[in-house]
């Protein structure tokens, strides 16, 4: 029996809600700069699926990876961590 992988797990803030089901989360990443060792931000946006309509504009939220639900959508809403003011 396969074992099941190590799923991936980011936390970001949602930007979009205009999608039934579907949220836009914009996942923020800090690395050094190899060379310069300078902090360097990159973001990127994942689909993720809000079955219950938990998530608002603003929320920050906790995203998990799962099957493909859609041609963009691989992420589901795990948890709100912090409701949007």
């Amino acid at each position: 029996m396969e074992k099941r992988r190590f799923r991936k797990i980011f936390t970001g803030i949602v930007v979009s809600t205009k999608m039934t089901k579907t949220v836009t989360v914009k996942v923020e990443r800090k690395n050094l700069h190899p060379r310069y060792k300078k902090l360097v931000i990159t973001h990127k946006k994942y689909h993720a699926h809000d079955e219950k309509g938990i998530a608002q504009l603003g929320d920050k939220v906790r995203i998990v990876e799962t099957r493909p639900l859609s041609k963009t959508k691989f992420y589901r809403v795990l948890s709100v961590l912090v409701k949007a003011k």
